[in-house]
């Protein structure tokens, strides 16, 4: 009754639609649910990530949970978790792509969840990191470590999104570093992040952490744009 109440008074909204979700109905509405567009990357459509980083950075393997389309639904949950501090949708989507990728044999030996940094001024703005939640979800199902204290954002750039696309790997030149990287070493690192646009920002978060001995990276990430 006092929960049948709260909801009368205090409605939870879905996080893609943003329409108000049934009482039995979790995060997202049951329809959203079934209309999210999976993208299967771990098995049949791996390759198409991999395709990405060819000739650029040598990955292990790669991983997204959705594709990314302009002004759809993975858009709309996407943007709250980062500017509406809804941080359980990035726990709900580790909990969801984790349980997936668990039963890949080629993710059945990751030692360490690294996500992508913000500058600590970014930090401070928003009051969280956007993947910190969904990484840590995947290192609890995949039995790895989740360490956020080895790489780091060294400058504070415009958001990637209001730069033109070309631009953006002059954007990401040079802007991480790396600390700590003794826990690294000899690892096999699964780096994960929110978007895969151009694959700018992954690309040169691995330049820096290929320099540690020993280090194999794999990507996962919530969306790859289309």
């Amino acid at each position: 009754m006092l929960r049948d109440l709260a909801y009368l008074f205090y409605p939870i909204y879905c996080a893609a639609c943003d329409g108000p979700l049934h009482k039995n109905e979790r995060l997202m509405c049951t329809s959203c649910r079934h209309e999210l567009p999976l993208g299967n990357f771990h098995n049949v459509n791996a390759k198409k990530i991999e395709k990405v980083f060819y000739g650029r950075v040598k990955i292990e393997n790669a991983t997204s949970l959705f594709v990314f389309q302009k002004d759809g639904l993975v858009q709309n949950l996407i943007h709250n978790l980062k500017f509406r501090g809804r941080e359980e949708i990035g726990r709900e989507l580790g909990k969801w792509l984790g349980e997936v990728i668990s039963q890949n044999a080629d993710y059945q030996h990751i030692d360490v969840i690294v996500p992508v940094p913000l500058h600590k001024k970014r930090l401070r703005e928003r009051g969280y990191n956007q993947v910190e939640k969904f990484g840590i979800e995947i290192a609890k199902l995949l039995n790895a470590k989740y360490i956020d204290s080895v790489l780091k954002k060294n400058s504070h750039n415009k958001k990637q999104s209001k730069r033109e696309r070309n631009n953006r790997w002059i954007n990401t030149s040079e802007t991480f570093g790396i600390q700590n990287e003794s826990l690294l070493k000899n690892k096999h690192v699964l780096l994960v992040d929110d978007i895969i646009t151009t694959g700018a920002t992954i690309e040169a978060c691995i330049n820096v952490l290929k320099a540690i001995p020993g280090i194999k990276i794999s990507i996962a990430a919530m969306a790859i744009a289309e």
